[in-house]
């Protein structure tokens, strides 16, 4: 069919007030399209609500279905059943609300001859009972002799059309397979005989075309594949320049069938607003739930992982290197003489290169002694330390003096008092605390030793003096940085992974199909998995949050309640940008391939890891249009600095959070839309 319209119980479907997709129909797909978690009533239960059903009628028509359909107990989990059980299970699915046209995908199929003509008896019956229309698609054709039409097919076109007994009058045979055989043979005869019948015809239509009017077009190509008899009710196709010209005839043309008149039904106000059905909602939230309880031990892992990795990145990222080994050539001291005078206190400025290598031995770095230089380079080309230390043999006298003349001192002498330090700069992140840790190391063994001498401690410092940080600790540390961004990525992506995953296992297994000729409204479909995942998603959001700032202590300076919100709502964000993974794609495998595509870009680019001022400003530009850099510079402002919702660099975060959850909701909507159609 290339164009007219299809009209289903009297009405277009999807039209108000026809009733289609809805409870008007009953339908049973090719596929199982049941929740294998769910016992058998438990799945009637749910296709009922679906269909407007109470509990009390669901029940009622259980007993009579189980008996009927020879199915085991109804408490029996559908998973458990054999292949032709579960079928059976989705027959009953499909006429538990006595729909008035049941469309059914090889209802028989692994069923019990006895039992098949006991199906095909009671389809019979309600067509007579209850006015229902049945319509069946089977590969046994003799069971079909109790229908009232039947239509053969045959490569994608129908042979034929009609009643069975017409059929086997018309064609003088005693069976319908004798009569497909039949009907088979003429087509495969028409195909070879096509050709030159389209030939003999567009060469006479040709003839009656003035020149001007066929132009250059080609002759008109004929596909092997698709020629059929003239002789099952299909005109043969007249030529392209032909079909042009005739256009409007054949379009003026009646319609072969009295189309009744489409029932016009006023909207009120109140429907415009009406998107959601309280009985589909009810049974969509229910499914969902149900699903997790029966998944127990899935939903321990999905409830645990977060917990787990932030637990991972507390104790594994931020923290400073311990341990570092350091090749120390001393040619004042040797190592005897060091374990001596490092223990000395006292006003002493002798051997001064000791008592500078015991804060160094305070930060926590092991001091490797090594009698020449070439032995201490040799150490950390063969990587046994990340740098050497080398002092003069007389580096003490050097050093005294360089305080004590300043400018007077002789040159050589000054020299002589730097100790000279050559790092493995392989290892940013450890280069640089070496660095931090020397500097620090020396400034702490100065100050020491002008206090117990008697000295002001701002005649060794530098000139530069860092009073008390506005915001942040003395001593910043990067797990500090990084976890406003780390919470927000393992809520944000561990939501994507959830609802993705939901939404693509119902679509594979047909039942987001089931559920949308039932009447279910992709808004509600969206929204039933919304109120279940933001559940779960909202105690996988405390558990981390309490876990990061009240067990492993984070830095925390505002309100945990903002904290609290933020991250609910990035994890929100995190399940509509899953609803539009599953949308676009087509199996699991290839949902994983997008998310995890996107992860990578996303923590390098939404400042995570590295602040965004870092950024090349090309990349820069873009990374305020991903969906986590404003919220984590939110949740970094409000944790470092304390800051509410009064300042932009807060609120901002809120916003570009709810715009992203508008763009992927409404995203979703319409590609499920989009896809249906």
């Amino acid at each position: 069919m290339n164009a007219g319209e299809i009209w289903v119980l009297g009405g277009k479907p999807g039209s108000k007030g026809s009733g289609v997709p809805g409870p008007r129909i009953g339908y049973m797909p090719q596929e199982i399209a049941l929740y294998g978690e769910f016992t058998i009533r438990e799945t009637m239960i749910y296709f009922g609500w679906i269909n407007g059903m109470t509990t009390k009628q669901v029940n009622e028509k259980v007993e009579f279905i189980v008996n009927f359909l020879q199915l085991p107990g109804a408490e029996r989990e559908v998973k458990n059943l054999s292949g032709g059980q579960q079928r059976r299970v989705s027959f009953a699915a499909a006429l538990l609300h006595e729909p008035e046209l049941l469309i059914l995908d090889e209802p028989t199929v692994g069923v019990d001859p006895v039992l098949r003509q006991n199906i095909w008896d009671y389809l019979v019956q309600i067509t007579k009972d209850q006015n229902t229309t049945v319509i069946i698609t089977t590969h046994y054709i003799d069971e079909t002799r109790q229908a009232h039409m039947i239509g053969l097919m045959r490569g994608g076109r129908f042979l034929a059309e009609e009643s069975p007994d017409s059929l086997l009058r018309k064609h003088n045979c005693e069976s319908l397979e004798d009569v497909f055989l039949k009907l088979s043979v003429i087509q495969n005869r028409g195909k070879r005989r096509r050709s030159s019948i389209l030939h003999e015809i567009t060469q006479a239509m040709t003839a009656q075309i003035p020149a001007a009017e066929l132009g250059t077009e080609a002759p008109p190509t004929v596909d092997s594949h698709s020629e059929i008899s003239g002789e099952f009710g299909e005109p043969l196709a007249p030529p392209a320049p032909l079909a042009k010209r005739n256009s409007s005839i054949a379009d003026n043309r009646e319609l072969p069938l009295d189309l009744p008149p489409e029932e016009q039904i006023r909207s009120s106000f109140k429907d415009y607003f009406n998107f959601m059905q309280s009985h589909h909602m009810k049974a969509l939230v229910w499914k969902n739930f149900l699903w997790m309880w029966r998944n127990v031990a899935v939903m321990c892992f999905i409830i645990g992982l977060p917990v787990a990795q932030i637990i991972l990145f507390c104790l594994s990222i931020g923290k400073d290197p311990v341990g570092l080994h350091l090749a120390v050539v001393n040619y004042e001291s040797n190592i005897n003489d060091c374990a001596i005078y490092e223990k000395d206190t006292r006003c002493d400025l002798s051997y001064l290169s000791c008592k500078y290598l015991r804060y160094v031995k305070l930060k926590n770095q092991k001091v490797d002694y090594y009698e020449t230089e070439p032995l201490a380079f040799d150490a950390v080309r063969h990587g046994r330390a990340w740098g050497t230390m080398v002092f003069s043999s007389n580096y003490t006298e050097a050093l005294k003096e360089r305080i004590e003349l300043g400018k007077d001192a002789d040159p050589e002498m000054v020299d002589l008092s730097d100790v000279l330090i050559n790092l493995d700069e392989s290892n940013q992140q450890i280069s640089l605390l070496l660095r931090r840790d020397l500097v620090y190391a020396f400034q702490n063994f100065a100050n020491s030793l002008a206090t117990v001498c008697n000295y002001s401690t701002k005649v060794v410092s530098p000139p530069i003096r860092f009073n008390h940080p506005v915001y942040g600790p003395v001593v910043p540390n990067f797990t500090d940085f990084a976890a406003p961004g780390v919470i927000l990525t393992i809520i944000f992506f561990l939501a994507v992974a959830l609802t993705s995953g939901a939404m693509l296992i119902e679509r594979n297994e047909g039942l987001l199909e089931r559920g949308l000729v039932s009447g279910v409204t992709g808004i509600e479909i969206l929204t039933a998995h919304v109120i279940c995942q933001f559940l779960i998603m909202m105690f996988q959001s405390v558990m981390v949050i309490v876990m990061a700032l009240f067990v492993f202590d984070i830095t925390n300076h505002g309100d945990v309640w903002l904290v609290t919100v933020l991250t609910c709502l990035t994890g929100l964000c995190g399940m509509c940008f899953g609803f539009v993974v599953s949308c676009v794609t087509d199996s699991e495998r290839n949902a994983t391939y997008l998310a995890m595509g996107s992860f990578l870009p996303i923590v390098m680019l939404c400042g995570i890891i590295w602040p965004v001022q870092g950024m090349h400003p090309s990349v820069r530009a873009i990374s305020f249009f991903l969906p986590l850099t404003l919220s984590t510079e939110s949740m970094r402002c409000i944790l470092a600095k304390g800051w509410d919702t009064n300042e932009p660099d807060v609120y901002f975060g809120f916003l570009a959070t709810f715009l992203w959850i508008t763009v992927f909701l409404t995203s979703s909507v319409l590609l499920i839309k989009f896809r249906k159609r």
